[in-house]
């Protein structure tokens, strides 16, 4: 099944080209070339619609305001996604991970290896709500937090450029696996893309040139999805924002743990009250599946 996008430009292309057959399309010579050069640009973006889909994906989850109960958050989200992949088949690496001490995360990258990974992921991104007794309150108190959702694709060297001078490079010691060797030396990387302000971070490698081949990978795939949503944006006539910060707005996808039990995605309707089978479990087919068409 395809997207919204690729099937309107598919039926524009269909459209174009039984307007071609015509035996009076040459007539007039101009407007005939007028068509002609909008149908070769709706197959560049067709090409181009769905490119990475069947490919590996990178998600970074992001803890908002709410200090441990939204760290905690992004701690249960990660575990539901690997409970998903593990079920898909697929592999997963862990990137990087900045953890509180209480073994909720601040935000945590990890990448994963399967058929049509990030195909299937991408439309996971976006602000993730949590309603449930806060484990942390001392009163049990009902508390509401916000993790947000980020789902890249994985984007070979050759595919994007990036000038060097555009490139920030900073060095520090690695917190995750890898021995005490990794951790005595200043491994982990911090690449800074200047001109948009994006910034990843990597360290699963045991050498600062591992690292940084991951972080410029991450980082490519990041600049593919903000050229995308410029693109868009311009399209529809809005307001471009040479910012990257994350925009917590609006939510996709809430769990409710208090005072019922349901998690319900805000675009597709789809409701499941079996909210075990969705955050322990990974059961996130049914969302995944009603998101295709979004």
């Amino acid at each position: 099944m395809m997207d919204k996008k690729k099937g309107a430009i598919t039926a524009r292309i269909q459209a174009i080209e039984e307007e071609m057959s015509a035996p009076d399309f040459w007539n007039n010579k101009e407007k005939a070339q007028e068509v002609i050069k909008e149908l070769n640009e709706l197959k560049a973006k067709a090409a181009e619609v769905g490119k990475y889909d069947k490919g590996n994906a990178i998600i970074t989850i992001f803890s908002g305001a709410g200090g441990d109960d939204a760290e905690d958050f992004s701690r249960i989200l990660h575990e539901m996604y690997i409970k998903y992949i593990e079920r898909q088949g697929w592999e997963f690496t862990l990137l990087y991970k900045n953890e509180n001490n209480h073994g909720g995360y601040r935000n945590i990258t990890f990448e994963i290896n399967g058929k049509n990974a990030y195909g299937m992921l991408k439309n996971e991104s976006g602000v993730h709500r949590l309603v449930r007794k806060s484990p942390f309150s001392a009163k049990k108190l009902r508390h509401t937090s916000f993790s947000m959702v980020e789902v890249i694709p994985k984007i070979e060297k050759k595919e994007i450029d990036i000038d060097p001078v555009d490139l920030k490079v900073e060095f520090a010691r690695s917190s995750g696996p890898g021995g005490q060797n990794v951790n005595k030396r200043e491994t982990a990387v911090r690449l800074s893309h200047i001109p948009t302000g994006i910034s990843v971070h990597a360290e699963s490698g045991r050498t600062q040139e591992q690292n940084r081949e991951e972080a410029l990978e991450i980082l490519k795939g990041k600049l593919f999805l903000y050229e995308k949503n410029v693109q868009e944006k311009e399209e529809a006539g809005l307001h471009v924002s040479k910012t990257t910060e994350a925009e917590w707005g609006n939510q996709i996808r809430s769990y409710v743990l208090h005072p019922y039990q349901m998690v319900k995605d805000h675009r597709s309707g789809v409701e499941i009250r079996d909210t075990d089978a969705v955050l322990l479990e990974g059961e996130l087919d049914k969302f995944i599946s009603a998101e295709i068409n979004l």
